[in-house]
């Protein structure tokens, strides 16, 4: 029998990601090109459902659709309730009630704020968009959050990171179902990579601020010299601080040892190179700091769960 995939809308939603259940479940066809999926979107009502990019969509379904779903997703959405309170409106909740037991639900992006919402993850792990992960904490502490991750299959409940990480979680799910031949016709039709691990790094930018004050200054005076070897007392000895006073004004200001944001530092510069040089892999690990090729490979692999020469392939500028 053909799986049933209900898209539920929760205004306000995200259109990219309301787009991409139907987009890569409805590319899923057997090996005689019949469908494996039916996917119904759907709201909590009848009434169109405003989206974040300033139009409205009237839906096929309204949440009946729930009901016979195999498979419930819940796209990103700036809902009140579940994105800034904790809490569910009363047909949201209704909606969610007709849910069968056992059936499986994903979320895709600010989604995983509905299900936290719902009670759905707690004591689960789970991701969100990167950016959101303080608001997500702050309101389902309960919740095992996980925001390096591209997505987390948790056997029936699965949760994906921003945006494009909702397809890289629908190809996984395909993957999961029907094998990798499936899936990769459906990523091939889709345009997309046909496959992206769940644990690897969204590649989040977060550069910590010089700001001023404390050891600020040292901070910026190492970072013009990650390519020497900079140990903790001569850190200390510009700071004019003993290595003891140093280490713990460093960690109160950053949150982490001076070891580790320097190798952190490091790591962001050598991604850097990579992206903007042509340099090989052993000259970013020296103009870097960090010494050798392999060494380079273990911390960026650590770091982002993928090579170097990965990373430059899929970032590298033009």
């Amino acid at each position: 029998m053909t799986h049933v995939v209900a898209v539920l809308a929760v205004e306000q939603a995200v259109g990219y990601d309301m787009c991409i259940p139907p987009g890569v479940f409805g590319a899923a066809l057997d090996g005689d090109g019949q469908p494996l999926y039916e996917v119904l979107i759907c709201g909590v009502d009848a009434k169109p459902v405003r989206m974040t990019a300033g139009f409205a969509a009237v839906l096929d379904h309204g949440p009946e659709a729930l009901a016979r779903a195999d498979t419930v997703i819940v796209p990103g959405t700036r809902s009140e309730g579940p994105r800034y309170l904790g809490t569910l409106s009363d047909d949201l909740a209704a909606a969610l009630s007709l849910i069968r037991p056992g059936t499986r639900v994903m979320s895709i992006c600010t989604g995983a704020f509905v299900l936290g919402a719902a009670g759905l993850l707690d004591g689960r792990p789970a991701t969100t968009h990167w950016k959101f992960a303080d608001e997500f904490r702050a309101l389902y502490p309960a919740v095992e959050l996980d925001p390096d991750v591209l997505f987390v299959d948790d056997g029936d409940v699965l949760t994906s990171a921003g945006l494009s990480a909702g397809v890289d979680l629908c190809l996984h799910v395909v993957r999961s179902d029907h094998g990798s031949e499936v899936a990769n016709r459906a990523a091939r039709y889709c345009v997309v990579p046909p496959w992206r691990d769940g644990g690897q790094s969204q590649f989040i930018d977060r550069p910590l601020p010089v700001g001023t004050g404390g050891v600020s200054a040292t901070r910026a005076w190492a970072l013009d010299r990650l390519h020497e070897p900079l140990e903790l007392a001569a850190l200390a000895g510009h700071a004019r601080m003993s290595v003891r006073t140093f280490s713990r004004h460093f960690r109160a200001e950053t949150g982490m040892s001076p070891g580790t944001w320097l190798i952190q530092q490091r790591v962001r510069h050598a991604l850097r190179l990579l992206e903007t040089t042509e340099l090989p892999v052993d000259q970013v690990a020296d103009r870097s700091g960090l010494g050798s090729a392999a060494s380079l490979r273990q911390h960026v692999r650590a770091s982002i769960g993928v090579s170097p020469l990965a990373y430059r392939k899929t970032f590298r500028a033009g």
